[in-house]
């Protein structure tokens, strides 16, 4: 007797590097300001408009009528126009239903410099080259993308299977455009792996149950003892970052009060932003290839619930009442951050969930203080960061701290501990301007 498996539709975003001439990049550039000016002002229209006269129709006649009388306006293409429209409603949307802040005004150095092509239709995506694919932009013409994975496109394509649309995005490494994918995929059997507790830290990353850990090889702190916040990055990148620090600071040292930056000083703070953000595509990449890993490997996966936001608090204190180890806690703040637990267990979340896993949490008080051989809570046995040694005189174990933590991450889910499953979709609740971990 023969099943038919049930069908879902999975959406999905595959990230690419654009390969844009100069002239080719003002244009894309001239896009992404127009398409940021089109939000303020509307957002502008939006407040003195009175609440009864807010609709999308009315605010929908008043951009048709501004593309004619603007000229500059005339660089965006009409359905990019119409995509911030939508999105500015689907803001605010978010905003009432109590998913993200209020939808404010976008400054220029703060925003990140996106535009939207919401048809996939007009994308005419074809691939030239093992190693390089072609794509067709709006106003812009034909460029040369990184082509990295199969895509949808020509003969595999069809009306379920296909790229819906793009965004080109800009970032210190220059655009990219970011493919929104569209698939109907049978729906995963239920995974037969092992069970998994996992403990996220700073010495080791994550921290398997099994003993399987997790490590990117790359150490947290320097000799000295203070947080690496360049770990990412080759000793040739830190001696170049290090010239490029000094470089800015001797040039914003001739800069007076209230003058603009000079043309040098905003180059050499380009190439500091270009080696962080080479830095941070190596830890999501890193990110990505375990997290994938351990969702093939396990059918179930436990983790912490962490409150991330009150471990990375500031131990400053205030005048009256003044904190301790300030530095020492400033410096844990940092590793925290870098590491990107949350971003981890949210990658967990959906990979688990496409390989018919799940993903549970657990309570996260005195995991790395239990001893996970004898269950007891011995004062002492956590020496220092990284050994745990029980204080039992009846136990003793001794072993790494956080394979500890995850030993007892996965007692507490088999005791029936763990908190309502994360069921395929990790509710994320984000603040204005942080992007979510793009899927792949």
């Amino acid at each position: 007797m023969t099943t038919e498996r049930v069908l879902e539709k999975r959406q999905f975003g595959h990230r690419a590097r654009l390969t844009l001439t100069p002239a080719q990049t003002r244009l894309v550039d001239d896009q992404a300001h127009a398409a940021r000016a089109m939000w303020n002002q509307l957002h502008d229209l939006w407040q003195m408009t009175p609440k009864c006269q807010r609709s999308l129709t009315r605010m929908d006649q008043t951009l048709r009528q501004a593309r004619k009388e603007i000229d500059w306006y005339a660089v965006l293409p009409a359905q990019a126009a119409q995509a911030v429209l939508k999105t500015y409603f689907q803001a605010w949307k978010n905003y009432w239903d109590g998913r993200a802040e209020e939808p404010t005004f976008k400054a220029r150095i703060r925003t990140v410099m996106s535009v939207d092509i919401p048809q996939g239709r007009d994308l005419h995506i074809k691939r030239v080259h093992r190693r390089w694919g072609m794509v067709n932009i709006p106003k812009i013409g034909r460029v040369r993308f990184r082509w990295t994975k199969d895509l949808l496109v020509g003969k595999n394509a069809d009306k379920e299977n296909r790229i819906t649309g793009a965004r080109l995005v800009k970032d210190a490494l220059g655009w990219h455009i970011a493919l929104r994918v569209q698939t109907l995929q049978p729906r995963p059997e239920p995974h037969t792996g092992p069970e998994v507790g996992i403990d996220a830290g700073v010495n080791l990353p994550l921290a398997l149950s099994d003993g399987n850990h997790q490590d990117h090889g790359r150490p947290p702190r320097l000799p000295d003892g203070t947080a690496d916040r360049d770990k990412w990055l080759n000793p040739d990148e830190k001696a170049q970052l290090l010239r490029l620090e000094q470089r800015a600071a001797h040039r914003k040292s001739f800069r007076k009060p209230k003058e603009r930056s000079s043309n040098r000083l905003h180059a050499t703070y380009d190439q500091i932003k270009q080696l962080r953000a080479r830095a941070t595509r190596r830890a999501l990449d890193w990110q990505h290839k375990t997290t994938t890993a351990i969702a093939r490997q396990y059918g179930t996966v436990v983790v912490e619930a962490l409150t991330i936001t009150n471990m990375t608090m500031s131990a400053q204190g205030t005048l009256e009442e003044p904190g301790r180890n300030v530095a020492q806690k400033s410096g844990l703040n940092r590793s925290i951050s870098q590491e990107a637990w949350g971003r981890t267990v949210t990658m967990l979340t959906y990979k688990t969930a496409r390989q018919g896993g799940t993903l549970h949490k657990v309570p996260a008080p005195n995991t790395s203080r239990r001893c996970s051989a004898c269950g007891f809570i011995t004062p002492g046995s956590r020496e220092d960061q990284a050994t745990f040694v029980c204080k039992n005189p009846d136990c003793g174990w001794e072993g790494n701290a956080d394979h500890n933590a995850a030993r007892n991450v996965l007692h507490l889910y088999r005791m029936g501990h763990g908190l309502i499953p994360a069921a395929g979709r990790a509710v994320v609740r984000r603040t204005r301007g942080v992007k979510p971990a793009t899927a792949r």
